[in-house]
C-alpha cells in the first residue's frame, strides 16, 4: 500500500475536525474511516466501513470536551476477525498519551455491547488495529458528553422503536452513514429509515452538530415521496406496516414569495439577462420571475461569475429556518444553479455570511441536481434577519433560480425581571409606636375593590336565577290557569275523573268513524245500510252542554225528559222515522239512562246499542242473534217491557249472557223481555 493513500484520508479527517473549536479532535494512522467529531458528539469507523476492513493499519483517536464533562460510546456495529486478538481489536483509553488507561479491550465477530461505555474524564483515546484477516466489518459507534443519556447510533432505523411518541440523541456525522431513507417532510418517513439520517433531510439536526429529536409513529402509508434536501437524498419507497414523523417548533411556513405577499419591489439582483429572440420578441429574466412555482421565466443574472446575487427584502426581521430553490423550470432552457452562499443583514449594507454553529467556514449549500427538482436546505441555527441575499458559486449553463424562504415570525425574548429585595427581618419592632393617619382625600376607588369584585362575581349569577325562576314560575301559573278555563263547560268531571270516564268507555265505542261524522261511528257491519242515508251533520268540535248519546249507528231523540242532548238539524222536532214508531211518553224517564253517581258526572252514560241489524227496507242485511230480538219495536213498548218484565232483577240493562264469546267491537246491550210480550212487539 501506497503512503500517499493514508496521507489523503489523514487530511480528509483533519479536514473535518477543525470546525471543532471547543474541543482537541485528532486522529493519526492509515485505518481511520469516515469520522466526525464534534464538541459534544460524533461518530467514528473503520476504514471501509460497512465493508472489510484492510490488512494491516491501525488509527487512533484523541478526544477531548470541556473541562468537567465526560463522555460515552454506544456501539453500532463490532465485527472484527478474532483469529488473533494481539493484533485485531478495538481499545478504549480514558486519557491521551502515555499516561493513559484502558477502559475496555473489543475482539470478535458480531459482538453486541447493548450499554453505554463511560469514561471517568473529559479525555479519551481510541485505538482500532488490524493484521492478516479474512472477514470483519470493523466498527461504527457515536459518542457524546454524559448528559445525553438518550444517545442513540446512526444506523437506528425507526423499526428498532416501539413507542408511540420518543426522544432521543442523534450524534454529530450520521451524514457519513452508509443507509437509505424513504419519504419527506410532512408526510414521514418509512419505518426502515435510520432515524438519524432523515433528522438531517428533514432539518432537525444538523450533520456537524447533531441533537435532540423528538419522533412520533404512526401507521404507514402506500407512497413515499423522494427529495433531495440538506445534502441527502430520499428515495421513493414501497408501503409500510409503519412511519415516522419529527416534532418541530412550527416554524417552518412560506414567508410569501409564491403567494405574493413579498411585492416585485421587495426583489433585486445583481444584474438582470435580457435579450430577444428570432422574431425581436424581448425577453427578460427579471428578480419577479424568482418566485417559486410560478410559471414563466425565472430570474438569471446577466454575468456568469460569483459576484452575482438575488436579494429579497422582508420589510421587517423574520426569524428564516430554511430555503427552498429550482432551476429555471423550462425545459429549454435548462439552467441551474448547484451550489450557493447565503448573506443576511438587518439593515442592506453590512452582510454576514451564514455558519454553522461553532464552525470557523462559511457554510456552501448544496443547490440544484437538475432544472426542475426542488431541493431544501435548513438553517440550523436559524437566521433573524430583514435582508437574505443568495450568492451563487457554482452552475450549470447558466446562473438562474427561483427560490421561497421557510420560517415564521421571531420569537420575542422579555428580559427577565429584577429580583424583588428581600425584606429585612433585623429592623426594630413598631408595636406600640402610634403614627399619624394620613388624610385620604381621593374617595373614587374603594379600598376593597376585589372583595366588591368578588361579591358582585357572586350576587350577579345568583339574582339573574332568581329572576329567570320568577318569571318560569309566572308563565307556568299563566299557562294553567289558562288551560283550566278552556277544560270547563264540557263535564264537571276533574280531569283525572274524566280520564278515567273515558277509559271505562272507550271499549264500547266502535272502532271506525264514519265518513262526514266526527262524534259518531259505525261498525263494519253498518257501512252499507248508512251509506243509503246521505252525510249526517258535521257535530261542533266545541264542548257539549249535554251528553252524547253513544249510540252506534243514528242519533236519535229519545224524549223530553232525556238527560241526553237533543240533536240538532234543521229541524228539531223531526225524528227518524225508521228507528221507532212512536214517540216516547212525557211522564216515563228514559229507561236506559243509568242512576247518577253521587259524586260522579252530571249526565247519564248513553248506553252503546248495536243496531247494525235493523230492518229499513233492506233484507239482505245478516242478522246476529244478540240483537234481533229488538228489530221492529217502538220505545214505548221497549219502556213497558223493562217495567214489568224486571221486576226481580235490576231496572237498568245488563249484558245479555248467551254463552258465546262476541268480538270486542259486537258487544251491546239489550232490554230483558218477558215471554209473553215477544211476539206482540215484532214487526
Amino acid at each position: 500500500m501506497s503512503t500517499s493513500i493514508p496521507l489523503i484520508f489523514l487530511t480528509l479527517d483533519l479536514s473535518i475536525m477543525c470546525s471543532c473549536s471547543l474541543s482537541v479532535c485528532v486522529s493519526t494512522g492509515d485505518g481511520c474511516g469516515p469520522s466526525v467529531l464534534g464538541p459534544s458528539s460524533g461518530t467514528l469507523s473503520s476504514l471501509g466501513y460497512p465493508g472489510t476492513y484492510p490488512n494491516h493499519t491501525v488509527c487512533e483517536w484523541e478526544i477531548s470536551v470541556l473541562q468537567g464533562r465526560r463522555l460515552h460510546f454506544r456501539f453500532a456495529d463490532l465485527d472484527i476477525e478474532d483469529n488473533n486478538c494481539q493484533v485485531n481489536y478495538l481499545r478504549i483509553y480514558d486519557g491521551v498519551g502515555p499516561k493513559r488507561t484502558q477502559i475496555v479491550k473489543f475482539c470478535g465477530l458480531g459482538l453486541k455491547v447493548p450499554e453505554l461505555i463511560q469514561s471517568s474524564g473529559n479525555r479519551v483515546t481510541i485505538q482500532f488495529m488490524s493484521g492478516t484477516h479474512r472477514s470483519g466489518r470493523g466498527f461504527s459507534l457515536s459518542y457524546s458528553t454524559t448528559e445525553h443519556t438518550d444517545l442513540i447510533t446512526c444506523l437506528d432505523k425507526g423499526i428498532h422503536f416501539t413507542e408511540a411518541e420518543f426522544t432521543r440523541y442523534c450524534p454529530a456525522g450520521c451524514l457519513t452513514s452508509f443507509g437509505e431513507i424513504a419519504g419527506t417532510v410532512p408526510h414521514g418517513y418509512r419505518d426502515s429509515s435510520p432515524v438519524c439520517l432523515a433528522a438531517i433531510h428533514a432539518g432537525v439536526v444538523s450533520n456537524s452538530v447533531g441533537g435532540q429529536i423528538s419522533v412520533v409513529s404512526s401507521k404507514g402509508i402506500p407512497h413515499y415521496d423522494g427529495s433531495l434536501a440538506n445534502n441527502v437524498s430520499s428515495t421513493v419507497g414501497p408501503l409500510s406496516n409503519s412511519l415516522f414523523t419529527f416534532k418541530t417548533s412550527g416554524c417552518y411556513g412560506t414567508l410569501g414569495l409564491e403567494s405574493g405577499v413579498v411585492r416585485d419591489s421587495q426583489l433585486s439582483a445583481s444584474s438582470v439577462w435580457e435579450w430577444s429572440d428570432v422574431i425581436g420578441q424581448p425577453s427578460e429574466w427579471g428578480p419577479s420571475g424568482a418566485r417559486l412555482k410560478r410559471v414563466g421565466l425565472p430570474w438569471a443574472s446577466a454575468h456568469s461569475d460569483q459576484q452575482q446575487w438575488l436579494q429579497v427584502d422582508l420589510k421587517k426581521e423574520k426569524r428564516i429556518t430554511g430555503i427552498t430553490t429550482t432551476g429555471s423550470s423550462l425545459l429549454e432552457y435548462q439552467f441551474y444553479v448547484s451550489a450557493y452562499r447565503v448573506l443576511y443583514s438587518n439593515d442592506g449594507q453590512n452582510w454576514s455570511t451564514y455558519r454553522e454553529a461553532d464552525a470557523t467556514v462559511d457554510k456552501s449549500f448544496q443547490g440544484n441536481t437538475n432544472y426542475l427538482q426542488e431541493v431544501r436546505n435548513n438553517f440550523i441555527p436559524p437566521i433573524e434577519a430583514r435582508y437574505v441575499r443568495m450568492s451563487p458559486t457554482q452552475w450549470h449553463q447558466r446562473i438562474a433560480l427561483k427560490f421561497e424562504l421557510l420560517g415564521c415570525q421571531p420569537r420575542i425574548y422579555l428580559p427577565p425581571r429584577p429580583p424583588t429585595p428581600p425584606v429585612a427581618t433585623d429592623t426594630p419592632s413598631l408595636y406600640g409606636l402610634t403614627t399619624h393617619t394620613p388624610d385620604i382625600r381621593n374617595t373614587t376607588m374603594p379600598p376593597r375593590t376585589s372583595n366588591d369584585v368578588a361579591l358582585a362575581a357572586v350576587l350577579v349569577p345568583v339574582l339573574v336565577m332568581v329572576l329567570t325562576a320568577l318569571i318560569l314560575t309566572m308563565v307556568c301559573a299563566w299557562h294553567w290557569r289558562n288551560r283550566k278555563k278552556s277544560s270547563e263547560g264540557a263535564y264537571d268531571l276533574p280531569h283525572w275523573d274524566r280520564t278515567d270516564w273515558w277509559k271505562s268507555m272507550k271499549q264500547f265505542l266502535p272502532s271506525k268513524m264514519a265518513e262526514g261524522e266526527e262524534s259518531v261511528r259505525y261498525s263494519s257491519s253498518e257501512v252499507g245500510w248508512l251509506r243509503g242515508r246521505g252525510n249526517a251533520p258535521r257535530l261542533q268540535a266545541k264542548p257539549a252542554e249535554y251528553a252524547q248519546p253513544l249510540v252506534s249507528g243514528v242519533v236519535t231523540s229519545l224524549g223530553q225528559r232525556s238527560t241526553f242532548k237533543p240533536a240538532e238539524g234543521s229541524d228539531h222536532c223531526y225524528t227518524d222515522p225508521d228507528l221507532y214508531s212512536a214517540p216516547m211518553a212525557t211522564d216515563i224517564y228514559h229507561a236506559y239512562a243509568e242512576p247518577l253517581p253521587a259524586s260522579g258526572a252530571e249526565y247519564a252514560t248513553p248506553i252503546v246499542i248495536d243496531i247494525a241489524s235493523h230492518l229499513s227496507g233492506s233484507s239482505s242485511l245478516s242478522q246476529p242473534p244478540t240483537v234481533s230480538s229488538f228489530m221492529g219495536r217502538s220505545p214505548a213498548s221497549l219502556l213497558a217491557r223493562t217495567d214489568s218484565g224486571q221486576s226481580g232483577r235490576s231496572m237498568y240493562d245488563t249484558p245479555k249472557s248467551t254463552g258465546q264469546v262476541m268480538p270486542t267491537e259486537d258487544l251491546a246491550y239489550q232490554v230483558p223481555q218477558s215471554s209473553s210480550q215477544k211476539s206482540a212487539g215484532q214487526s
